[in-house]
């Protein structure tokens, strides 16, 4: 275990960061755009969600497949799951939690090794009127799963999505945000990790106007870990925003966080916000995230803003990496001078660029389909 020299050792955060956390709208003002937490979000492209418009007259269908053993329920307001892992830290987070109609409760029994994905379709049909959703995924003690989420269709839509992994589980969760064009989504993935059990989460952002995705992860044991990455590929005129928090709250916890994306077209804009916070009670910390992105053509626009707020001296690791840019010469050149032309020399790189990524997720007909969805971005940018 390293020792920090000159950390600040305090009870508590001193960054104002994810502050405000409560089930209630009312907590949370109408943002402005001058709040951190909202300052490269398009306001005006959010179609009311962040106001007080009604957020429960649209419509978006759930529909879900698991093995036999792996229950899959709808609950209301008041089931004792729902808000475990969860406490809503903005205003459309907060709204959502308010007004969602039906909850969709995933569990997989203690000691159960779900051996197929279970997989949840989120569909919409139409982008004019908002709509709110609530997920609760429940991994018992020394059970194991893989979860897909698959959001697609046209919406307008909010939703809260929580995981509870029990103490020695296993849960791996792929979100794919396959929206048409047309589609603002907004969305809170929260993770609370048991004792030495594990959390993986990969949010795939392709499609939609606006998507803001903001997973976090804290911890109820010792030993936990957790990996988030992210892929994401913004064309002209598209914001993808992802917003992570890891709150390490306990000791000897693991944390990896590791992003990529690309950008070409005008107007197309990545967000990229990673919030690490390592508490004074959360000794043995051992914590890295990184987020890289390929800047594809001139008119975009990239924010890479990785936090770390460390509040003990003895930790394992802590660190952070942010790099934005051109496809480097050299790799073109190498494959160039090999006969390659240059358009298959540059979709070699930008594929070689996503696929560590991409090669870890586990249904592998899924990360096809991940893979071809990256080429078509390609193409349209030829």
């Amino acid at each position: 275990m390293s020792s920090l020299a000159g950390v600040v050792e305090s009870a508590g955060p001193v960054s104002r960061l994810h502050g405000v956390r409560s089930y209630s709208p009312a907590d949370f003002p109408v943002p402005s755009g001058r709040e951190e937490e909202w300052r490269f979000t398009p306001l005006r492209r959010l179609r009311g969600l962040h106001t007080d418009a009604p957020m429960d007259l649209g419509t978006i269908e759930v529909e879900g497949s698991a093995q036999s053993d792996v229950a899959i329920v709808l609950t209301q307001h008041g089931d004792s799951r729902i808000g475990t892992a969860l406490v809503p830290t903005d205003r459309v987070s907060a709204r959502a939690f308010a007004a969602f109609r039906d909850a969709t409760i995933v569990t997989v029994p203690p000691g159960v090794v779900a051996t197929r994905p279970t997989v949840l379709r989120i569909h919409g049909e139409s982008a004019e009127q908002a709509a709110a959703g609530h997920i609760v995924f429940e991994v018992g003690a020394n059970a194991s799963a893989l979860v897909v989420l698959e959001y697609s269709g046209s919406g307008t839509y909010a939703d809260n999505v929580e995981f509870l992994v029990g103490e020695g589980g296993s849960l791996s969760v792929v979100s794919f945000q396959n929206w048409d064009e047309d589609a603002v989504h907004l969305s809170h993935h929260a993770a609370l990790v048991g004792k030495d059990a594990s959390f993986a989460h990969t949010a795939v952002s392709l499609g939609g106007s606006v998507v803001r995705i903001a997973p976090s992860v804290r911890y109820s044991g010792t030993g936990g870990n957790a990996d988030l990455r992210g892929v994401y590929f913004a064309d002209a005129g598209q914001h993808l925003e992802h917003r992570l928090l890891v709150d390490h709250n306990q000791a000897n916890c693991r944390s990896r966080v590791t992003y990529k994306g690309a950008l070409q077209g005008d107007g197309a804009h990545a967000v990229w916000i990673g919030d690490v916070l390592i508490r004074a009670e959360a000794v043995g910390t051992d914590s890295y995230e990184a987020n890289r992105n390929l800047v594809l053509t001139d008119g975009t626009r990239v924010d890479s803003v990785p936090n770390l707020e460390i509040l003990t001296g003895e930790v394992v690791r802590a660190g952070h990496a942010s790099t934005s840019g051109r496809l480097e010469d050299e790799h073109l050149f190498y494959l160039t001078s090999r006969g390659i032309p240059e358009a298959e020399a540059r979709r070699l790189v930008i594929r070689g660029f996503f696929a560590e990524l991409i090669g870890q997720i586990e249904v592998p007909e899924l990360a096809d389909r991940i893979m071809s969805a990256i080429e078509v971005e390609l193409e349209r940018g030829r």
